[in-house]
């Protein structure tokens, strides 16, 4: 199978292409910058589509990049860098002579409203309530594709938690903090902490792209959430974390601090959460790796 990903030089992207690349499958990455097994942006659309049978949209500047303050212009960033390259490769598939069997776009959990009590499945509705949630609606809808080609292209969304991983994501940034013994709980500790190991997600994207003639056509995509079914809270990882590498974590740090370094619309992604259930993504078949925070991090820290 011959496989597009935007964004497949990112932290999700690598790990995907690896595990398709492993599979057999031939992969090309649609990027910023030309080189081999890549085209760019600008080619996608001056070109349309190359042949390829399943698309894959990982593309997206880093929500929580250290290093740029939070403001307007990162915020159209964040929006233009999802929403664009979606459309740009929508409108790509709706324009082939030949369109993928499958496009699948990777989104997130913002779309739930953060809550200490209501669980989330696929099936729950949602209505946009902050930024983050409307960038998500905007993101997906982007993706849409017209409902003549996708009685033969089938849609699927996945929406993922926090992706924990050695090479990059969140825990990128917490490894140093934690290894000096000075981690500990965000805000209050309490919010839900919705996670996946990072080749967990790879595997449930894979596991969309391969043909379902059982999955009936629709111009509605599928969505799976793209967590872990353990349902942890922020201080329950955090306390796992330190006892994998064998550190304190004494030292919270309050939501206050977390608003003003973060910006608060970006900081309620670690401040508060939502209790997030895979309930399609099992209903798949989908066999997890790392189904619990112990397993998860010692693939981390051990490897």
């Amino acid at each position: 199978m011959r496989v597009l990903i935007g964004g497949g030089s990112g932290f999700v992207g690598r790990e995907l292409t690896r595990l398709l690349k492993n599979k057999g499958h031939e992969v090309t990455i649609i990027s910023r910058q030309p080189g081999l097994g890549k085209i760019t942006w600008g080619e996608l659309e001056a070109g349309g589509l190359p042949p390829c049978e399943a698309a894959v949209n990982l593309s997206g500047e880093n929500l929580m990049n250290p290093l740029r303050w939070w403001n307007e212009g990162y915020r159209k960033d964040l929006f233009s860098s999802r929403v664009d390259t979606t459309t740009i490769l929508a409108q790509a598939i709706a324009g082939s002579p030949s369109p993928p069997h499958a496009w699948v776009l990777v989104t997130g959990v913002a779309c739930y409203k953060p809550s200490l009590t209501a669980q989330y499945t696929e099936d729950s509705e949602w209505t946009p309530f902050d930024l983050l949630s409307r960038l998500v609606k905007e993101w997906e809808w982007a993706g849409r594709l017209p409902e003549n080609i996708a009685q033969n292209t089938r849609q699927v969304v996945i929406r993922p938690g926090v992706v924990l991983g050695r090479d990059g994501g969140a825990m990128k940034q917490m490894m140093t903090p934690f290894w000096l013994g000075l981690g500990g709980t965000l805000g209050s500790g309490r919010q839900p902490f919705p996670w996946i190991h990072v080749s967990d997600l790879a595997g449930i994207i894979a596991h969309a792209l391969e043909p379902s003639p059982d999955t009936p056509s629709s111009a509605v995509p599928q969505v799976f959430n793209g967590v872990a079914p353990a349902l942890n809270t922020n201080y329950e990882f955090t306390k796992e974390l330190g006892r994998v590498l064998r550190r304190p974590t004494v030292f919270p740090v309050p939501g206050f601090v977390i608003d003003a370094l973060m910006g608060s619309e970006r900081a309620i992604v670690l401040t508060q959460g939502q209790k997030v259930e895979p309930k399609r993504t099992l209903e798949s078949g989908f066999q997890y790796q790392y189904p619990d925070l112990s397993s998860a991090l010692k693939e981390i820290v051990e490897s």
